[in-house]
């Protein structure tokens, strides 16, 4: 159980990050980030870091006034997906989830995720970026199981248009690195970072 009297909020609206922050022994309150995201990054791991740092920062300011007299803590983070120099994010419908799924069969791809941890100490606003890279091997993938797992809608809120969590396990041939990462937060690299 992680001993922190300082609050904790999380600036992200998924369900997993939130999931993996609990089975982690975290207490910590959700507050979505309203940003709009933007970047003019064009490498994995800046984009990455650079979106999870807008994100964090935009819930830190909006609860200045809140915590004006209290130290408190903002999270935020980002995943994308890498495949042969193209950045693949969340898909915009089912054919561009098709596309990039397509593309991934029976290859091997880099899932890269940026946290942003933003500390407000003494009055003291800090901040730290971590970021994590693991790579992902998907079998040979006919397009009928490509559409029958698109039909579940699982694909759209996800970063290379799919969850490894879910029904698309089944495809998943290997794994070099954080499993957690690819879920969509490295969770034992933030708790090492913020422990001591």
């Amino acid at each position: 159980m992680i001993k922190t009297e300082i609050p904790i909020i999380l600036a992200s609206a998924s369900p997993r990050r939130a999931e993996l922050l609990k089975q982690a022994g975290f207490t910590f309150t959700v507050v979505p980030s309203e940003t709009k995201e933007s970047t003019t990054e064009t490498t994995p791991v800046k984009i990455v870091e650079d979106l999870a740092f807008q994100k964090a920062n935009e819930v830190y300011l909006r609860l200045k006034k809140e915590y004006a007299d209290h130290d408190y803590m903002v999270l935020g983070a980002d995943t994308l997906v890498s495949y042969d120099g193209e950045v693949l994010g969340k898909p915009k419908d089912k054919q561009e989830a098709f596309d990039m799924l397509k593309m991934l069969s029976d290859r091997t791809h880099q899932v890269f995720t940026g946290i942003a941890i933003i500390l407000r100490t003494n009055a003291e606003k800090r901040t730290y970026l971590l970021n994590e890279r693991t790579d992902v091997t998907f079998y040979p993938i006919h397009d009928y199981e490509l559409r029958d797992y698109i039909a579940t809608g699982d694909c759209l809120d996800k970063a290379g248009a799919y969850g490894i969590q879910g029904p698309f396990a089944v495809h998943i041939k290997e794994i070099k690195g954080d499993y957690n990462n690819v879920v969509g937060l490295p969770i034992a690299k933030l708790y090492q970072a913020i422990k001591g």
